[in-house]
């Protein structure tokens, strides 16, 4: 009889095995179940885990672009309290000011463009800071789309998106999924408004915040690209096992089709009800945010090769691709050995 000395670190070890941290990835799960139940039909011993590779996203000392801090004085900003911007560059200027994050910065910029647009509307044409203010928009100009680059690689909580993890979604969660395709949206629409030099309202300026707090839980854009990196990969690897087994699989009249029957089911079990829809899901989400991310993350002149490379691959659809291509020649396999077997699709 075991004691109860005995039986306490056993208990714990139990324990341990059934904490929700400790489970094991569904997606991962069904991928490695659904080959070596072929593996196993096809009398062959399964193909070890493909080894995923991934791209990171570069440093930030390598992304960040450097910005010349140019700001009005305050004895010159004090003349524009009529048209509102006084208090705004106080602000900026006092000790929080300075250690704004790079979403407060941004917001920042747009709230002071905004404002200064105003002030240029609003002020006498014949006022001495006229051409100041006139010159230090085209300054503010050019230093937006750099605010906004170095938000999005830089800022903890953007940076934290694009940041390739080594762990794939689950089969039906996709944690990050709404929050994320909507700010890629609102941040897009900030580009756009950047590049075309049109002023961004206060209420959308402000939104930034919304977002990044929204956002800050989640990894959603490199948890999406690593799960379709994984896919591919277990894709490609179940696909050469069967055709490499492939002259195995007897079928024709008056043949024992069972190898052929037991693939079918398999199949079925896992691909069709498990695995298809997954895939689905990922190449669906992938495409709500294909064109906006290629806009807003499009390298600068400045960029490493590490992050033309990262962006080529994941952003601008060398994975995509790839991926569709992988899910495609898995599914020429079926349907040319359900042809040759004659075996009715969904029977």
């Amino acid at each position: 009889m075991l004691s109860r000395q005995t039986l306490y670190p056993l208990f714990l070890s139990l324990s341990f095995l059934t904490l929700p941290g400790c489970e094991r990835n569904t997606a991962e799960e069904s991928f490695e179940t659904y080959h070596s139940r072929l593996a196993n039909v096809l009398d062959v011993s399964p193909s070890p885990a493909p080894e995923t590779q991934i791209i990171q996203l570069a440093d930030i000392r390598d992304l960040l672009i450097p910005i010349e801090d140019i700001r009005m004085g305050l004895l010159d900003a004090y003349e524009l309290r009529k048209c509102g911007l006084f208090h705004l560059i106080a602000e900026r200027n006092s000790v929080l000011g300075k250690v704004q994050d790079r979403t407060h910065q941004l917001r920042y910029e747009l709230l002071f463009m905004g404002g200064l647009e105003h002030c240029i509307d609003t002020l006498p044409q014949d006022s001495e800071l006229q051409p100041e203010l006139v010159n230090f928009r085209q300054l503010k100009r050019k230093q937006l789309p750099v605010y906004f680059w170095n938000m999005l690689t830089s800022g903890k909580e953007w940076r934290q998106q694009l940041r390739i993890t080594s762990l794939p979604f689950a089969l039906n969660n996709f944690p990050g999924k709404a929050e994320n395709q909507e700010a890629i949206r609102y941040l897009d629409f900030v580009y756009q408004a950047i590049q075309g030099n049109q002023t961004v309202q206060q209420k959308q300026a402000e939104r930034l915040l919304f977002h990044q707090e929204q956002i800050h839980t989640h990894r959603y854009f490199g948890q999406l690209v690593y799960s379709i990196t994984r896919s591919k990969d277990w894709l490609n690897t179940t696909t050469r096992l069967l055709e490499e087994n492939e002259s195995t699989v007897i079928c024709g009249k008056n043949r024992n089709q069972q190898k052929a029957e037991y693939l079918n089911n398999v199949f079925y079990r896992f691909f069709v009800t498990e695995i298809q829809p997954y895939l689905a899901e990922l190449d669906s989400q992938f495409n709500e945010i294909r064109e906006p991310l290629q806009t807003i993350l499009q390298p600068p002149n400045s960029a490493t090769e590490q992050y033309t490379s990262y962006y080529n691959h994941y952003v601008a659809g060398e994975l995509h691709n790839s991926f569709r291509e992988a899910t495609m020649a898995h599914v020429q396999f079926w349907q040319r050995t359900f042809k040759r077997c004659q075996i009715k699709i969904g029977i």
